[in-house]
């Protein structure tokens, strides 16, 4: 039976109520719809009423028996964090990459030795499926405890069908396990791998013709993702590939400028891809292109943070209307966290975003980006009832004290699954 959720008295109720037809842009970014004293009834599984607690107790009063009441006073509520850009599913760690580059090896140049994507390949390929689940599982509880009740998983640590599938299947089946929700995006085009570095083409070719035809059969992913960067997708042939995903229903995401500027902003928009992400070199032309179409800009500052490079230029993208949201790029090489919360802090201190922005990038833009807005990303009545309840005063506190995981209480379709910065011991996500 659904269990009926009554949280009440938030300090702050940030609900982003409002439009969710399209991302928030420029000003819009900073209206986080705040609601004192505020208070969300959820009934089977959604929500039902979002207000001040007095007017929600005016409505429910004479059913308070039937609702397991979650006192919030004194934090802040919002919608459950969404992480648009992982790499859920993979083995193996690469600390000794770490290591290299604080010895002043590039990310490039530790791939091209064989490391890199190719060393997560390898250990992902001999790791069996149980193997890749139960590792990724303990990643969501982690997520989960971190305030994150959705996240996007990608393939692309095979390269070839079986590996591409086994990681597929393991997202699909987490989805279904696991109390966070899994959105599944094929990145077959992650690399060029060795045995077809002289003939790149030939690759490209195979993800087309052979693998994405079966991902859509299958029914295994979404989304189509491509790594257009020099030295592993041309543009010419990352467009190829992302025309080659819509033809079989596969909506675009791309990789895009993460190195070098590599004109992959603006083919985002060309395709009409749903996001573009990564963004740090991205030229301003490219950023005026998305803009335009509303291509959601997904920007990854623990990405930069950990391979010691300047981020992306969030406040400048803000500023030319382009709809920014926030991701961790869980991975094992370049941004091994999963702590969104941190990067929300990394948001404000090292791409100018404000504290009131990095909640809306983390939440509504970040459900845009997975196509997911008319389901979460804010408190409004009929959506999931998926909440977060912080451990802080007010919405700028989780800012500027930063590099803590301030999550309390989160609430998954109606269901409270994190209690006291803990998983809800009895609760069973199988």
């Amino acid at each position: 039976m659904e269990k009926t959720i009554f949280i009440r008295h938030a300090s702050q109720l940030v609900t982003l109520q409002g439009s969710s037809d399209a991302p928030r842009v420029k000003d819009g970014m900073s209206e986080l719809g705040i609601i004192e004293d505020g208070s969300i009834w959820i009934e089977n599984g959604l929500i039902q009423a979002v207000g001040t607690d007095s007017e929600l107790l005016e409505r429910y009063e004479g059913r308070l028996n039937e609702a397991e009441v979650v006192d919030a006073s004194g934090k802040v509520v919002t919608p459950g964090l969404v992480d648009p850009h992982t790499h859920l599913v993979f083995a193996g760690s690469r600390e000794n990459e770490f290591n290299m580059r604080l010895q002043g090896a590039t990310y490039m140049e530790i791939m091209n030795a064989g490391g890199g994507i190719h060393a997560t390949t390898r250990a992902t390929k001999a790791a069996t499926s149980e193997q890749l689940f139960q590792e990724s599982y303990q990643r969501l509880n982690q997520f989960l405890k971190h305030g994150v009740t959705t996240v996007e998983a990608k393939s692309g640590y095979g390269m070839d069908w079986e590996t591409e599938r086994k990681q597929l299947e393991v997202a699909k089946a987490l989805h279904e396990k696991h109390a966070v929700d899994v959105v599944s995006t094929f990145m077959g085009a992650h690399a060029v791998p060795k045995e077809y570095k002289e003939n790149p083409d030939e690759f490209v070719r195979i993800v087309m013709e052979e693998m994405i035809p079966k991902v859509a059969e299958l029914g295994l992913a979404e989304f189509n993702d491509v790594f257009c960067e020099h030295g592993v997708f041309t543009p010419e042939q990352s467009k190829k590939i992302l025309e080659a995903g819509k033809q079989y229903g596969l909506t675009p995401k791309i990789h895009a400028d993460e190195i070098e500027p590599y004109e992959g902003a603006e083919l985002a928009a060309e395709v009409g891809a749903i996001s573009a992400d990564h963004l740090l070199r991205a030229s301003e032309e490219g950023m005026k292109a998305m803009a335009e179409v509303g291509v959601v800009g997904v920007l990854l500052p623990g990405t930069a943070y950990f391979l010691m490079a300047e981020s992306a230029n969030g406040r400048k993208m803000i500023d030319l209307g382009v709809p920014v949201a926030l991701s961790t790029d869980c991975n094992p090489g370049s941004s091994p966290t999963v702590s969104l919360p941190f990067i929300m802090n990394l948001g404000c201190l090292k791409m100018g975003m404000t504290p009131a922005e990095v909640i809306t990038a983390a939440t509504l833009n970040a459900a845009h980006a997975i196509n997911r807005a008319g389901e979460i990303g804010s408190l409004e009545v009929g959506k999931k009832g998926d909440v977060t309840i912080f451990n802080v005063g007010n919405y700028m506190k989780l800012q500027y004290s930063y590099g803590v995981n301030h999550t309390d209480t989160v609430v998954k379709n109606g269901q409270v699954v994190v209690k006291g910065g803990q998983l809800v011991e009895e609760l069973s996500f199988s």
